[in-house]
């Protein structure tokens, strides 16, 4: 077996045979409905007459003797218009006298352009040479092992055959195969049968069936590039929609992501007013603790708040228990003299001068206070974020308002 031979595909031949296996695979019934078989007029010359055969499956019958002149001409109309001849071939077979056959043996590279191999050595295996004859080549057997093909070679002179062609065409026969007696064709394999009639002899075949199946061809490969591509396409396009909507929803994220930073930001700032605001007592409540704690007989002249811290000035009988009562309030811290006490001559009372540090009070009263406080603030900020005026402005001014410094001055001799 040579395995270096080059292997050729032919398309033709491979869908022939295709079409073949599928048509054994439909049911006969239904393929004979389909397909018609196509008989065959067998003209055989003989002397000055045509002799009519009809071929059909393989089962032939002598139709009628046919003289080779314009007389028949009306005797073949009536017999093409027949039914049961209306698609029949006509095929004119030679006899063993108009034309010669030889079995040849070739190199298997010779079926590549067996015609042409033939055609250029044709004075070798016959006494005419190739421009005095037609001749038509048919391969019998490929031999692989060896690389040689068994060649039958059919020859006849032109001038004999173009003058049969000549005789069918005056009877209004025309014929599209020509063969020889001893090798006829298969009417089953017309598709790989040869053909004794030059190209210019035969008959045009009509391209109606040919475009009709390259149009089909060519809507089903169209159909089915569209099988392949449209569902891509269509997964494409929504994707390509996913993706604008998935943009569009990320802007809206990421606004949304924006507005909670701020709200956060807001909240922790507001929170951290109010922890610095609720960490000291207010003002209020720091004068209405400093008013139970002077008595009637104390006095003071000046006091000043500011960051925290008190400074007061003013005249008691006993000064050291002022500093006591300060020390015992839950309100002061580092109560003690800012200077040392002196005493007025004319009054007989002890001038002061305290300062002490304001605490946050830790009774469960201050406690509840704050907490409400703190709540009422929280609230407050979430029920005014749609607004153009923030609670963070607000707290932050009260927060100034009360942070800064607070200076109450009494005329001397004002009573506390």
């Amino acid at each position: 077996m040579n395995l270096n031979a080059n292997v050729k595909i032919e398309l033709k031949p491979f869908l022939r045979w295709w079409g073949r296996e599928l048509a054994f695979l439909v049911p006969t019934k239904l393929r004979q409905f389909f397909y018609v078989p196509h008989g065959a007029i067998i003209v055989k010359p003989i002397g000055e007459q045509f002799e009519l055969h009809y071929e059909l499956n393989g089962q032939q019958e002598l139709l009628m003797p046919l003289a080779r002149d314009n007389s028949s001409l009306e005797t073949v109309k009536n017999l093409i218009n027949t039914e049961r001849f209306k698609n029949a071939i006509f095929i004119l077979r030679l006899s063993r006298n108009d034309a010669l056959s030889k079995t040849l043996t070739l190199p298997l590279a010779a079926k590549m352009n067996l015609s042409q191999v033939v055609g250029y050595e044709l004075d070798r295996y016959s006494p005419f040479k190739a421009e005095h004859v037609y001749f038509a080549t048919r391969i019998e057997r490929i031999d692989v092992e060896t690389a040689q093909i068994v060649v039958q070679l059919m020859l006849t002179p032109r001038k004999l055959l173009e003058t049969l062609y000549a005789d069918c065409q005056a009877v209004g026969i025309s014929v599209q195969y020509a063969d020889v007696e001893k090798c006829p064709n298969d009417l089953e394999q017309l598709h790989s049968a040869y053909n004794l009639l030059p190209p210019n002899l035969q008959p045009k075949i009509a391209n109606t069936s040919r475009q009709i199946i390259v149009v089909l061809l060519t809507l089903f490969v169209m159909l089915s590039i569209a099988s392949l591509t449209l569902p891509v396409w269509l997964e494409y396009q929504a994707v390509q929609n996913l993706q604008t909507k998935i943009s569009k929803i990320e802007k809206e994220v990421k606004a949304v992501k924006t507005l909670q930073a701020d709200m956060d930001a807001m909240r922790e700032e507001n929170q951290s007013l109010i922890n610095e605001k609720t960490v000291l007592p207010s003002v209020v409540a720091m004068l209405n603790e400093l008013s139970v704690l002077m008595h009637d007989d104390s006095w003071l002249s000046y006091l000043q708040y500011s960051e925290g811290q008190l400074q007061l000035q003013g005249e008691s009988p006993t000064a050291s228990n002022l500093l006591a009562d300060l020390e015992a309030s839950e309100y002061f811290a580092k109560v003690s003299f800012a200077s040392p006490v002196t005493q007025d001559k004319a009054s007989g009372m002890e001038r002061f001068q305290i300062t002490a540090e304001i605490t946050k009070p830790t009774t469960s009263e201050n406690r509840n206070a704050i907490t409400e406080t703190t709540e009422e603030s929280v609230n407050d900020t979430a029920n005014d974020t749609s607004t153009d005026e923030l609670p963070t402005e607000k707290n932050v001014e009260d927060v100034n308002s009360e942070s800064t410094t607070e200076e109450v001055g009494a005329e001397n001799g004002t009573k506390e």
